[in-house]
């Protein structure tokens, strides 16, 4: 879908999936291009459910490519863990020199306004992100079986069950970073943001999903403001 956005300088794109959610077994493929000169927000139309699954995990597969001067946003709503979910998600990212990408995933283990408690299951999220060609970061996150018993210890989530990355290839990077840092200061959610092989990495966690929301709401109002206008902004789909 391509709702109006009031802003005729960049269009804002909405992925639907009709199935309502995903279960085990289950293969999402997702592969977005902007081409040279292009500038787009891709996000989703409702958070994603992942369901309890027997063995076969899901595999959600998404495929980022900015082409020189492409301007390219990747912000989905949150991704919904259930109790016994078993998922692999593989985030690929390749941006050609001049071009600016946002893109931002987060996850939440379970409902809280619903009581619900992720005991077990697996969740295994991926990054690899390439400029000019060349691997310039990789990441993986992974809460197994073993994990999940683990998962309150300070080294780990503590407290926290919703957690979110945020990852920007751009231009003056080192002025934004500090930009950043002060502005995930002033957020109720924990965050931090740091600056490697040539891209920034911003990281947060809250206690619950609500309070993460407010925070990257925060985040992407303060971004609009400060580097706008431009797609990396909060999308008009995140208020419907």
């Amino acid at each position: 879908m391509f709702p109006q956005t009031g802003n005729a300088g960049f269009r804002e794109a909405v992925l639907v999936n009709t199935a309502g959610g995903v279960a085990g077994g289950d293969r999402l493929d997702t592969d977005v291009t902007a081409l040279a000169g292009a500038t787009i927000t891709m996000t989703s139309q409702a958070a994603e459910r992942i369901y309890g699954a027997l063995d076969q995990p899901a595999r959600i597969s998404t495929t980022l490519t900015a082409c020189a001067a492409a301007k390219l946003a990747w912000c989905p709503q949150e991704t919904i863990v259930f109790d016994r979910a078993r998922v692999r998600r593989d985030t690929r990212i390749a941006v050609s020199p001049g071009a600016e990408l946002l893109a931002l995933e987060w996850i939440v283990l379970g409902r809280a306004a619903h009581g619900e408690v992720v005991d077990s299951g697996s969740v295994v999220d991926s990054w690899r992100v390439e400029q000019n060609g060349r691997l310039v970061w990789a990441d993986t996150l992974r809460i197994t079986d073993d994990v999940f018993p683990h998962l309150r210890r300070r080294a780990l989530l503590a407290d926290c069950t919703a957690v979110a990355t945020l990852v920007y290839v751009g231009p003056d990077l080192t002025n934004r970073l500090a930009c950043l840092r002060d502005w995930a200061a002033s957020l109720e959610c924990r965050s931090a943001a740091t600056m490697v092989g040539g891209l920034i990495v911003v990281r947060f966690a809250a206690a619950e999903a609500s309070t993460l929301r407010t925070g990257l709401r925060g985040m992407l109002n303060q971004f609009d403001r400060a580097f706008g206008p431009g797609p990396f902004r909060v999308p008009k789909m995140w208020s419907c």
